[in-house]
């Protein structure tokens, strides 16, 4: 028998929360764990109206489609943008700076939550307010959902400029993650100051 598609991202979570007497509630979602280079990148969203049809989990969407839903993003939340730097990877460990970015970007909210919704499983130890960790969160709530858009199109638009200052690594297509065209960069012009090295792919090579 086929495997039957999962659902879309709905507003289940939301509802439960608001019936738990919430208000003000924001999706938290991250991007940027895995890459070799560049910062992780968080986001925030408090929805205010209507989402667009089609938004789901960023990693299932085109580039193309992620773009398109940026500016109807845009017209139907509030938005929370946070990053951790490569530094600050290295100097924290890859978890404690993406809890850092999700700070980052709860804290850049216009608007203050009293609930926090936030893609997987691992709370952050700095949120004070009541939160539910959702396992494939982006794939389930539509707050979630629109800040794992937002948060992958800013990261994306951040690696294409420094790829174009950086040529080479092929970050303008991998966006730091460890491809071949990254490797062979690597062996061909060495370790930029935006490579992890705390990474063990880049600690190896110095």
């Amino acid at each position: 028998m086929p495997r039957l598609a999962a659902p879309p991202p709905d507003l289940s979570y939301e509802h439960a929360a608001q019936a738990q007497g919430a208000r003000v509630i924001a999706g938290v979602d991250e991007v940027g764990r895995g890459p070799w280079a560049g910062p992780v990148t968080a986001c925030a969203v408090i929805l205010t109206g209507p989402t667009p049809d089609g938004l789901t989990d960023s990693k299932k969407l085109s580039a193309k489609r992620r773009e398109a839903l940026v500016p109807h993003l845009e017209a139907c939340c509030l938005i929370g943008i946070g990053e951790a730097s490569v530094a600050e990877i290295d100097a924290l460990n890859i978890r404690q700076a993406t809890h850092l970015a999700m700070r980052r970007a709860v804290a850049a909210l216009p608007q203050a939550p009293d609930h926090l919704l936030i893609d997987g499983i691992d709370c952050p130890a700095w949120v004070d307010c009541p939160r539910d960790t959702i396992k494939g969160g982006d794939g389930r709530s539509l707050s979630i959902a629109a800040a794992s858009v937002l948060a992958k199109t800013r990261r994306d638009q951040g690696m294409v400029t420094l790829a174009q200052q950086f040529p080479g690594y092929g970050w303008e297509t991998n966006m730091g993650y460890g491809t071949a065209a990254h490797r062979l960069g690597l062996a061909e012009y060495g370790v930029t100051q935006h490579h992890r090295r705390s990474f063990a792919p880049i600690r190896n090579m110095l």
